[in-house]
């Protein structure tokens, strides 16, 4: 997932997986990219989560 101001970049959904297989070192790539469900706020909402309390 992409947060914040990156999320909102559309090409880079289809761009990015296209390209990203040279530079991971598996046989194969299974993670997907996926835009945020939350919007800019994903990346505040998931760092809240984190927070003990």
């Amino acid at each position: 997932m992409l947060g914040g101001g990156l999320g909102n970049i559309a090409r880079l959904y289809a761009n990015v997986p296209r390209l990203w297989g040279v530079h991971v070192f598996s046989d194969t790539v299974a993670t997907r990219l996926a835009p945020p469900v939350h919007g800019d706020s994903s990346g505040v909402r998931g760092a809240a989560w984190l927070w003990p309390g």
